[in-house]
C-alpha cells in the first residue's frame, strides 16, 4: 500500500506544478495588454489601468489560491483513502493468517485420526500352541 501513497503524492505534486505553470503563463499573457494600455493611458481617465491591473491580478491570485486549496483538500482525502485501504488490507491479512492457522490445526487433527494404530501383541497364538501340545501328549 506504500505504492498507493507514493502515487497519491506524485499526482498531487503534478497537479501543483500544473497550477503553478498555468498561473505563470496566464500572468505573462495577461500582462501584455496592460503593458500597452499603460503606455497609452492618459491621466484624465476615470479608472486607471494600474487600478484595473491590480483588481485583475487580485482576482487571478484568488483563483489560483482556491485551486491550490482544492488540490490540498484532494491530497488529504486521497491520504485518508490510502490509509483506510492499508488498514483494510492489514485486517484482511490477519484474517487470512488466522484462517491458515485454523487449517493447519485441522490438518494436524486429521493426520492423527488417519495414522494407523499399531496392532497389540497376540497371546492367542501362544495358547493355541500349548493346547496343541496338550492334545499331542494326551493322545500319545
Amino acid at each position: 500500500m506504500g505504492k498507493l501513497k507514493s502515487y497519491q503524492e506524485q499526482l498531487q505534486d503534478i497537479v501543483t506544478k500544473g497550477i503553478n505553470a498555468a498561473e505563470e503563463q496566464q500572468k505573462k499573457l495577461a500582462s501584455k495588454p496592460f503593458d500597452y494600455a499603460e503606455k497609452l493611458e492618459s491621466e484624465a481617465r476615470e479608472y486607471s489601468v494600474k487600478t484595473l491591473r491590480k483588481r485583475y491580478n487580485g482576482y487571478s491570485d484568488s483563483l489560483f489560491e482556491q485551486l491550490r486549496s482544492l488540490n490540498s483538500r484532494f491530497g488529504s482525502f486521497a491520504g485518508d483513502l490510502v490509509a483506510k485501504l492499508e488498514k483494510e488490507a492489514a485486517e484482511g491479512a490477519d484474517v487470512v493468517a488466522e484462517a491458515a492457522d485454523d487449517v493447519s490445526l485441522a490438518a494436524g487433527d486429521a493426520k492423527k485420526a488417519v495414522e494407523p494404530k499399531k496392532p497389540a501383541a497376540r497371546k492367542s497364538t501362544a495358547r493355541k500352541t500349548t493346547s496343541t501340545a496338550k492334545k499331542s501328549t494326551a493322545s500319545a
